[in-house]
């Protein structure tokens, strides 16, 4: 009864653990990749490239914009605005939330690898945009991190994160349930607690 047991918690063990590995496979690559280039970020070269941008908004626009500055302090951009923006120069600002004034609006827009502004005078109709890409390794760390990756990225991150516990708890329950036949699986298991707690006790302060 016992061995039947124990044969069906290996069986079922197996399976998680594969499906977890599967589906944690190429999330593992990236931030164990991303993991070495953030510890390493000052010793990578990078050269932000700076693109800026100017236009006018057409007069009707305009308009429009400045009755809805009177009675605002802050808010998303008006869709016809996103609209506008989106057909000039592809920019998507999203439901970010801009500061308004009686002059100017004023757009933060921070993405992954990148940072940026908008900036509309509401006198002139000029529109300024000024976007710091700062690379594609920037770009994955940033991604590691979650930074300006919106609320799906962070979703995304969470459920990796669970089935990165699932991959390691069903592991660790596969090393019980076969340690009797491997002398050093907990001498190793150990190790892997140990050194860390050393170099934290003796290098980290």
């Amino acid at each position: 009864m016992a061995r039947s047991i124990r044969a069906r918690v290996l069986r079922q063990m197996h399976q998680w653990h594969w499906i977890s590995s599967a589906l944690c496979l190429i999330g593992m690559i990236l931030f164990a990749a991303t993991g070495i280039t953030l510890n390493h970020a000052t010793q990578i070269p990078a050269t932000p490239v700076v693109t800026r941008l100017q236009g006018s908004l057409p007069p009707g626009l305009l308009a429009d914009l400045q009755t809805v500055a009177a009675g605002l302090d802050a808010g998303a951009l008006p869709a016809a605005l996103a609209t506008w923006l989106d057909a000039q120069w592809s920019l998507h600002p999203g439901g970010r939330v801009a500061e308004w004034s009686e002059d100017e609006i004023y757009l933060s827009l921070p993405r992954p690898g990148a940072d940026g502004w908008l900036s509309v005078d509401l006198l002139s109709g000029d529109v300024e945009v000024e976007v710091i890409d700062r690379g594609w390794i920037a770009y994955l760390n940033d991604l590691h991190k979650g930074r300006h990756a919106g609320v799906v990225w962070t979703w995304f991150i969470d459920l990796f994160a669970i089935a990165c516990l699932v991959f390691c708890v069903t592991g660790l329950i596969l090393l019980k349930l076969h340690a009797a036949h491997r002398a050093m699986t907990w001498p190793m298991v150990t190790l892997g607690l140990v050194v860390p707690v050393v170099l934290l006790a003796l290098f980290v302060h």
